[in-house]
């Protein structure tokens, strides 16, 4: 069976970080967590369960963290979860599958990805099943850099597994307004890299076509109504990004 190690990137992530090691303990050879200076607890788990770990800065793009998470692992395989993420013992399974059947053929694999949110695991809307490219053999992986929402580029083929992956991301409406700020701050700078324009035009764009488009993508395409008031919050909020980063932009000088 070909070895395994487990990377991370964290930012003040001890509430989260116990249950995602917990979940990948028994399939992890090592566990590797880099880390951007967090001023709780997070590097102190990270040693209690023998994580190799470098202290850092916290860049804007936090995939920067990532890849050097990815630079230091030494086995065949790298499994890259979030400190709000979890493997189930399905998924687990699975990946054991892979590591013992391996020969050759893949090079990564997509994983589904189930988000809690405010209560419940929205299925609808066009959340599920969010496959995140997270299993990479090693040598075949990097990320370009240039943005926070990109997937690893993997050399090769890339196949899928079936048992999803849990997302822990928004237990509490508090939470989700927090890391909503945080997306549409980066959203605004984005914007301004890309010298988006100012004029009446743009502006009614983002600030109506974009935002209501979105709303009826997600809430009626994608049958977001079908996840309860979950999906009705979910859809209206996600669809506001796109006014809330655009003024966000507005307000850079």
């Amino acid at each position: 069976m070909k070895k395994l190690s487990f990377i991370t990137s964290t930012f003040n992530e001890e509430k989260n970080l116990v249950d995602c090691l917990e979940s990948i303990k028994d399939i992890a050879d090592e566990i590797i967590l880099v880390d951007g200076s967090s001023q709780d607890k997070t590097v102190q788990i990270a040693k209690k369960y023998g994580a190799k770990v470098k202290v850092t800065d916290n860049p804007p793009i936090f995939l920067i963290n990532r890849q050097k998470a990815i630079d230091m692992a030494t086995k065949d395989w790298i499994l890259n979860l979030d400190a709000d993420e979890r493997i189930t013992p399905e998924l687990e399974k699975e990946i054991k599958d892979v590591l013992k059947d391996d020969n050759g053929s893949f090079n990564g694999y997509w994983i589904p990805r189930k988000n809690w949110y405010l209560g419940r695991y929205l299925m609808k809307g066009g959340v599920y099943p969010d496959y995140q490219l997270r299993l990479y053999r090693k040598g075949k992986v990097h990320f370009a850099l240039k943005d926070v929402h990109e997937q690893a580029i993997v050399q090769g083929k890339v196949g899928y597994l079936q048992h999803p992956m849990i997302h822990l991301s928004d237990p509490e409406f508090k939470r989700y307004i927090l890391r909503l700020n945080r997306y549409t701050d980066r959203i605004a700078d984005e914007l301004a890299d890309k010298h988006i324009g100012k004029d009446p035009f743009t502006a009614f764009n983002y600030f109506f076509i974009k935002p209501l488009w979105w709303f009826i993508l997600t809430y009626g395409r994608h049958k977001g109504f079908m996840d309860g008031w979950q999906g009705l919050v979910f859809s209206f909020f996600s669809a506001s990004r796109f006014s809330v980063a655009y003024y966000k932009y507005l307000k850079i000088k």
